[in-house]
């Protein structure tokens, strides 16, 4: 039996293949479907969330931020206490390593570069944490774009992962 963060997981997954390939990051709140319809009665109806069943739904937020990297944006997020955990849902490329020691050391170089490479792979990921730190993770890959081939687990991804985590730790004041 799948827990409620794999179904999410697995939903997002199967709801961003449905949509297509080459596009922009997605950040999703989940929130626990009694929760929800306590606090948002009618989203929880517009949503279609049973009353007698619980889910862990997922909202999508505002896109992120299109400067920096993908985690210094999670690094600025600060969810409300009924956000139970949040998902992310992002492609990437991927190099083989030994391409690693060929990539030209200007940014927009390396990018040209590894978007024409052989042996690149275009990869999405979808990652899911809960505020207790349990994880979840769902990987396609374009070579392979199928619903029987999708890769999925708990430590697929663990810098994003950790980064989505780090997202529910609380700020750390200035030290003045």
């Amino acid at each position: 039996m799948s827990s409620l963060l794999e179904e999410v997981v697995l939903d997002l997954e199967r709801h961003s293949a449905q949509e297509g390939w080459d596009a922009p990051p997605k950040l999703y709140a989940l929130v626990r479907s009694s929760e929800l319809r306590r606090a948002e009665p009618d989203l929880a109806d517009r949503l279609g969330l049973a009353p007698d069943v619980e889910t862990l739904a997922a909202l999508e937020q505002d896109r992120l931020p299109d400067r920096g990297t993908v985690e210094e944006s999670l690094a600025a997020i600060a969810w409300p206490d009924a956000v139970e955990g949040c998902a992310l849902v992002i492609e990437r490329m991927v190099l083989p390593p030994e391409a690693e020691q060929d990539i030209p050391e200007d940014e927009a170089e390396a990018a040209a570069w590894a978007a024409e490479h052989p042996d690149r792979e275009d990869v999405r990921m979808v990652v899911g944490v809960l505020r207790d730190g349990t994880r979840h993770a769902a990987l396609r890959l374009r070579r392979h774009d199928n619903d029987d081939e999708v890769l999925v687990g708990p430590d697929l991804v663990p810098g994003l992962a950790d980064a989505l985590v780090a997202t529910f730790e609380p700020d750390e004041p200035d030290p003045a």
